[in-house]
């Protein structure tokens, strides 16, 4: 009888894990934080990439050659911010948190990056913004992927 209860425990565990599983997967799309449909926001974020990220992440978000190899101090160099980047891989919640305290204090654990926090430079409404720009310059497809990534991510919260 013992192990017949621990058995439907089990089938209840995964059948539960396995439902929030689906869930997760089947999240309607979520646009996230960033206002890349708002043409104002997107101009004054367009304004702010280029005084602010251009110099490293290129101006027509192409980041540096190489970005996916360390340069001889241990550092990676700034990754491009188009389709071709990695940006609309992670949710927005998480954007905002290395761009306002810097890819180091996100990461840790030791990890080297050249890319400082703009929260003492930016407001969280500017730092919005020019995630607001760059978003607005991905292919419909990866906008789509991108709000999927923010459902999946708006789950856990």
């Amino acid at each position: 009888m013992l192990k017949l209860g621990a058995t439907a425990v089990a089938a209840a565990v995964l059948i539960g894990a396995a439902g929030f599983a689906v869930g997760q997967m089947m999240a309607d799309p979520v646009p996230g934080l960033f206002p890349y449909e708002n043409a104002e926001r997107v101009a004054n974020g367009a304004a702010l990439y280029a005084e602010n990220c251009a110099s490293c992440h290129g101006e027509q978000l192409e980041g540096q050659p190489d970005w996916k190899q360390r340069d001889a101090d241990g550092y990676l160099p700034a990754p491009p911010h188009d389709a071709a980047g990695h940006t609309w891989h992670h949710p927005d919640e998480q954007l905002l948190a290395i761009v306002t305290l810097g890819t180091e204090a996100i990461v840790g654990g030791g990890y080297k990056s050249n890319m400082q926090g703009f929260g003492d430079v930016l407001s969280e409404d500017e730092i919005l913004d020019v995630m607001a720009y760059i978003k607005s310059t991905w292919p419909e497809q990866v906008v789509a992927t991108h709000n999927e990534i923010n459902a999946r991510a708006s789950a856990y919260e």
